[in-house]
Parts: structure tokens; sequence; C-alpha cells
């Protein structure tokens, strides 16, 4: 269990699952508790994660929230940018190596087969019981993600850009988030972990925005939210209603310097704007 305190590990990630209310909030609160800092705010945040962000069936909100977790860990061992975005992106990857190979696919529609956008469907995952598949798949995984999630924040990170790029964080610091919030979400790059899935920086823009009326105590979890329906129209404004990350770069990033050049380029700069409410193109410099 490398650095995890394993003695701590509760076979409880049920209950919690349905205290806490959402897959994504649950697991990043798991993975907190192993690492021994709870962050109560920015667990909560992660609530419109679930259903594959904002229950769009993209990545499972399972793998949202403990990619949060990555990332706030990987500040916390760290203690600067750089080194975190690079440490967040391989434990990242490693962790969804380890979901992928007991449940084939990362995606919420491929595990619940519910579409969340049709009435009928979200029905028939509550009224015949879909919805405990999800309880029974959490609680199966969350000892096999406890033990890569140690193993991937202990992998060596010879050989990387000096200063590398996180579109996620790049989203959230121009949000005017602190620097270990754009530290939580750096995981989130290039579609999860560079998976070339469902946008990362859409899954930053939706965190921080909830986490910012968490805190101003204006937020209710809901299947419904206008402001973050606000969001997700923004970016399908700007990507023509695609949703993967490698369809809307027209391609998949083999490595972090890849996405780093992609950014420092000016890549997603203006999707990224949008998102983060701001005007504006050219490239950035990072």
């Amino acid at each position: 269990m490398g650095f995890f305190r394993s003695t701590r590990i509760k076979r409880d990630t049920k209950r919690v699952f349905f205290k806490k209310g959402s897959c994504s909030r649950a697991f990043f609160y798991l993975l907190n508790r192993e690492f021994g800092h709870p962050m109560d705010e920015e667990e909560q945040a992660a609530d419109p994660l679930a259903g594959g962000i904002l229950q769009q069936g993209y990545q499972c909100g399972i793998l949202w929230g403990a990619t949060l977790a990555l990332g706030a860990e990987s500040f916390r061992r760290t203690g600067e940018q750089n080194k975190t975005i690079i440490m967040a992106i391989l434990s990242t990857q490693h962790l969804m190596k380890s979901f992928i190979s007991i449940y084939e696919s990362p995606d919420c529609l491929d595990i619940t087969d519910t579409d969340w956008k049709k009435k009928f469907s979200v029905a028939k995952f509550f009224f015949t019981g879909k919805m405990f598949t999800c309880y029974k798949l959490a609680d199966k995984w969350a000892p096999e993600a406890f033990e890569a999630a140690a193993e991937g924040l202990a992998f060596d990170q010879p050989s990387f850009p000096e200063n590398p790029a996180s579109c996620s964080s790049e989203v959230v610091r121009r949000m005017g988030g602190s620097e270990e919030e754009i530290a939580i979400v750096a995981g989130l790059a290039g579609g999860m972990g560079l998976s070339g899935k469902g946008c990362g920086a859409l899954g930053a823009a939706i965190w921080k925005n909830t986490l910012d009326r968490v805190r101003e105590g204006n937020y209710k979890y809901s299947l419904s939210d206008p402001v973050l329906e606000k969001i997700i129209k923004t970016f399908y404004d700007e990507t023509g209603f695609e949703m993967e990350c490698n369809k809307i770069c027209g391609r998949k990033f083999n490595s972090i310097k890849e996405h780093t050049d992609f950014i420092k380029e000016g890549g997603c700069d203006k999707l990224i704007n949008a998102l983060a409410g701001k005007g504006g193109t050219g490239s950035i410099n990072i």
C-alpha cells in the first residue's frame, strides 16, 4: 500500500457512497481519507461530475473524484506546480488502467447502460435497481483504487518537460483559482490522464464553478443545474457539440511533452478562455 495508512482502509464504501450522494464525491472523499486530508468543500464540488460529466455518460464519476484526490495529494507531496502536474497525470493514468482492467471501459454509459439525458432511462436506472450496480462496482474497486493510487504517486519523474502544462489546470488558473485548486485538477489533462476521453478542461471548469458556489453557500446538488448547463452550452458552442478531447484537438497526446507543447502553442486556447469566462485568443506564456 506504499504511503497509505493500510490499517485505516475500511470496507464501508457502499455506506459512504449512499451518504455522500454521488460516486464522484464519494471517491474524492474515500481517497482523501486514505491520505489523511479531508476536503469537505472540494469534495462536495465534485458532485456534478457524476454520471460522466453532468450525466453526459463519459468517464465514470468514480474516476473524476479519484483523479481530483490524486491532484490534491500530488500538490501536498511536491509543494509546487510543475512536479504536481507530472505526478497527477502519471498517477491518473495508472489509476485508469486499474479501473479499465476490471470494468473494460472508463465510461459511465457503458457501465450503467443509462442515458442520463432521458427521463425514462434515468427512472429505469433507479426503479430496476441498477443503482446498486454502481454501489457494488465502487465497493469492489475501492481497495484496487487505493493500491493503484499509491503506486502511481510513487512513480519516478525522469525526462519530463521542465515547465509542463495541463489544460485543466490552465482553466482553473484563468478562473482565479488558488495554487492548490490549480493542482487538484491537473490530472484531468487531455481527457483525464491524456486518455483523449471526455474533456478535462470542461470537468475542471464545472468543478471550480461549483466550488465557488459551495463556498458562497448557494449550491445544492441537482441533476438539473441551470448555471452548469450554461457552461455545457458554452462548451458545445465552441466544440460543435463534441465532448471527447481527441476529437476536439484532432489528436491524442502520447506524452506530457506533446500535451505541453500543444497548450503552449495556443492549442484549445479559445475553448479554455470560453470555459474560464474570458475573451480573446493567443498562445500561453507558461
